[in-house]
């Protein structure tokens, strides 16, 4: 007679897919590395990967079971198939990402230096390309195939790495989650939303950086200046204006003034995502809360998305306090 061990043993696994493109996970999971601990949640729709910072910062990145050649979700018999979900598990994102890199996975370090670029510095932006392809062979190395299985609760996360022949397989640890709920954003009271290139959000980012700031202050407003980004810190201030104009700013929706500030080391915590992305989507609610979504190609022709969520700067006692009116996120619209 067949143990209940046994049986645990022998059924199939809660999850199971294989990757063509393990650099293509790499690089989608290294824009929310900012933390070296990560949340998985395992759906029938693909898996969702949650890192946090200090519960003022998010970045989720959803890898679609169509990112994977193969992708088996099968719950356990006793389970409901149509609303069964396992409880998400943490692991280390650190050793995931050191796992993927065993295939020669890398990044030219001057990959984005070379961007053709009219960038007009902090007075405004001009017309210009996108990045190049994210997933490049020649900027980060071989294919090779990835398979990725997940057992039961308490179980492992197993990764199996094949490449010409030689195979090698890693047992991630699983770990009890930290945190349960998102950082809500109230998508019946959206005060601002724009759409715009990614790659001059990243330029403008950066260009804040030579003060050393340590706030970057958001404002909007229906009429000019329309859309600023502005820096404080040890070393002074900048403010880069975005025009209203079409062909920067592909939607505009703002029905009135809101000033937001926010952390700026948080928001640098996204420029990964930033300098591979296609164009990124910029949110607010009315408490504040900024929603970044980036669209970013991958390969076969489709899109991916990394969505990041940010608490508003609160002072401390003592601190003047910025002007403020009023950060997963719906697909572009």
């Amino acid at each position: 007679m067949a143990s209940a061990n046994d049986n645990a043993d022998n059924a199939a696994p809660l999850f199971t897919a294989v990757s063509g493109s393990a650099r293509q996970l790499f690089q989608l999971l290294r824009c929310i590395n900012f933390v070296s601990k990560s949340h998985v949640q395992i759906t029938k729709e693909g898996l969702r990967f949650t890192t946090e910072e200090s519960q003022v910062m998010q970045g989720i990145a959803f890898l679609d079971k169509a990112l994977f050649t193969a992708y088996t979700y099968s719950p356990p018999a006793h389970e409901d198939t149509e609303d069964f979900e396992p409880a998400p598990f943490q692991i280390s994102l650190s050793s995931l990402l050191e796992t993927l890199q065993i295939l020669g996975i890398y990044e030219s370090k001057d990959r984005w230096s070379n961007r053709d670029s009219n960038y007009n510095g902090i007075n405004g932006f001009s017309s210009r390309g996108g990045p190049t392809g994210a997933f490049d062979n020649r900027i980060l190395g071989m294919n090779g195939i990835c398979r990725l299985s997940y057992a039961a609760a308490g179980e492992p996360l197993c990764i199996i790495l094949e490449e010409t022949g030689v195979t090698t397989t890693c047992n991630l640890v699983t770990y009890e989650p930290e945190f349960q709920e998102e950082i809500p954003l109230q998508k019946d009271a959206i005060a601002q939303k724009i759409i715009m290139r990614a790659g001059w959000l990243h330029d403008a980012i950066n260009e804040l950086s030579s003060t050393s700031p340590t706030r970057l202050t958001i404002v909007s407003s229906p009429t000019a200046p329309y859309f600023t980004l502005s820096s404080s810190g040890p070393l002074g201030s900048a403010t880069v204006e975005f025009s209203k104009d079409p062909q920067l700013l592909e939607t505009f929706q703002v029905p009135r003034r809101t000033v937001n500030t926010y952390k700026y080391s948080l928001i640098k915590g996204a420029s990964r995502a930033m300098a591979i992305a296609s164009k990124v989507s910029i949110r607010n609610d009315e408490q504040g809360v900024l929603s970044l979504q980036f669209m970013i190609e991958v390969e076969g022709g489709g899109f991916s998305f990394v969505d990041f969520r940010f608490v508003p700067f609160i002072p401390e006692e003592g601190e003047g306090e910025e002007e403020s009116e009023v950060g997963e996120a719906e697909r572009f619209e």
